[in-house]
């Protein structure tokens, strides 16, 4: 990984980059709620050297310092919009998973000609949305599972689904082997940025092609959610695999082609 430590918006943001081995924009991507960058380590590995990654830590998560003030996905947008311009890119392609599908929109939304391509993974359209089950949705509101390891496991089947059911074991080494806890109110203001936010009136105008990836068995976001964004984005296509919430990491083997041949077409 390539660390920088950049200053956004008078904000210290941890980022990392990784260069494409051929020209073309890069592919910025967006994490979930209380997850740092480390945890996209294996889609990164999966996905093809061609195309240079973007990663960063939203503050007040992993290696970023708390902001001082409250953010919503608009003003976080605009500072994403920022960073990129300090790395160097005009224009890129951005991947948002879970929570960070929704600052993913955002950008799209805001940025028309900066963001090319639009991924979305395991994410939904905000407060607008169908919900997890009250037993799922109860466990995501704290950062309780970043912060212990052994409680994460217990509750990987029944928030993660997917391989998560059969293997629980498996989110001690995608979560806290490598991966770089925040803090409590860094947990709190990311929850914060999306009360009250939906992308619904929004999709119609966001044009960018769009690649919506979703899991058949994901207790976090249900896939009804994936066939809403398809039918209001101009120009989306839906890839539904076989795996839960956190697919990208757990089957980015056979994502990252998908992701890949979306990001560059075969001429």
């Amino acid at each position: 990984m390539a660390l920088r430590h950049l200053t956004v918006l008078g904000h210290e943001v941890r980022a990392d980059v990784r260069a494409g081995t051929e020209p073309g924009p890069p592919l910025l991507l967006c994490n979930g709620i209380g997850a740092s960058l480390d945890l996209l380590q294996p889609f990164v590995d999966a996905l093809d050297p061609r195309i240079g990654v973007v990663r960063f830590d939203v503050p007040g998560v992993g290696g970023s310092p708390n902001p001082r003030l409250p953010y919503n996905f608009p003003l976080l947008a605009h500072g994403v919009g920022r960073m990129m311009a300090q790395l160097g890119y005009d224009e890129y392609d951005v991947l948002g998973i879970s929570w960070g599908g929704g600052l993913a929109q955002q950008i799209a939304f805001q940025q028309p000609r900066r963001c090319r391509r639009l991924v979305l993974v395991s994410t939904a359209t905000g407060s607008l949305m169908v919900p997890a089950s009250p037993r799922v949705l109860r466990k995501m509101v704290t950062p309780q599972r970043y912060r212990d390891a052994e409680y994460a496991v217990q509750v990987a089947a029944e928030l993660y689904g997917g391989q998560m059911r059969d293997r629980p074991d498996d989110v001690r080494r995608l979560m806290h082997d490598q991966s770089r806890v925040g803090s409590r109110r860094g947990y709190v203001l990311q929850l914060l940025a999306g009360a009250g936010w939906s992308s619904l009136p929004a999709l119609p105008f966001i044009r960018q092609p769009t690649l919506i990836l979703a899991g058949d068995d994901d207790p976090i976001i249900p896939l009804v959610n994936a066939r809403i964004m398809r039918a209001l984005l101009p120009d989306a296509r839906l890839h539904v695999y076989a795996d839960g919430h956190l697919g990208l990491v757990t089957s980015a083997a056979a994502l990252a082609p998908v992701i890949a041949g979306f990001l560059r077409p075969a001429a």
